[in-house]
């Protein structure tokens, strides 16, 4: 049963480079946060909203726990229980300073999904407080089109209006547009998460 989700994740994230939210042309080159701190970004994020993606298609709970390795390297360990069949799922990441070690750039790779897709995602860190709020953007380029995604965590399962309003005001300052975006169900979550 386990090896059976794990190739159903695996088929989704391999597919969700072009069930992502496509846009024509190739990404756009935004500006990610300055003197980013991997130390103050580590523990828990709450997924309050996202752009579409296959991969996780029905999902609520949303959360990324992150760690740091030994070698500095991100450790990501994301959960989510689908709204459909109540089952659980995790999936761990591995993540890349793509330039200097303040710089908000990572590539993020799924060792877990090893032999059944070997692929990297981008994941930029357009801006945070570390304390409420994260804002991540994911684009990839396929010639004359790219898929886009975009996040909005939060520390807090249930943000605040206020909370959610500034980060809402930087992704409009930024051009993120958030007719895309999906709330989260964060609601009658397993005590896990």
């Amino acid at each position: 049963m386990r090896s059976a989700i794990r190739l159903i994740i695996a088929l989704a994230l391999a597919a969700s480079a072009f069930t992502q939210v496509p846009f024509l042309g190739p990404c756009p080159d935004l500006p990610t946060m300055q003197y980013f701190d991997p130390q103050k970004y580590l523990g828990k994020w709450y997924e309050a909203e996202r752009y579409f993606a296959l991969f996780e298609f029905g999902g609520k709970c949303v959360t990324g726990d992150y760690g740091l390795t030994e070698q500095g390297d991100i450790v990501i360990i994301n959960r989510q229980t689908s709204a459909i069949t109540g089952i659980e799922s995790t999936i761990e990441g591995l993540g890349n300073v793509l330039q200097r070690s303040d710089h908000a750039k990572l590539s993020i790779k799924f060792p877990s999904l090893r032999g059944f897709v070997n692929f990297t995602a981008p994941y930029w860190i357009l801006d945070t407080d570390y304390d409420n709020y994260s804002l991540v953007w994911s684009c990839n380029n396929f010639g004359m089109f790219s898929t886009k995604n975009a996040w909005i965590l939060t520390r807090s399962r249930l943000p605040s209006l206020e909370i959610i309003g500034h980060a809402y005001k930087i992704l409009d300052n930024i051009g993120i547009n958030r007719a895309y975006f999906i709330r989260t169900d964060q609601k009658n979550c397993p005590s896990i998460y």
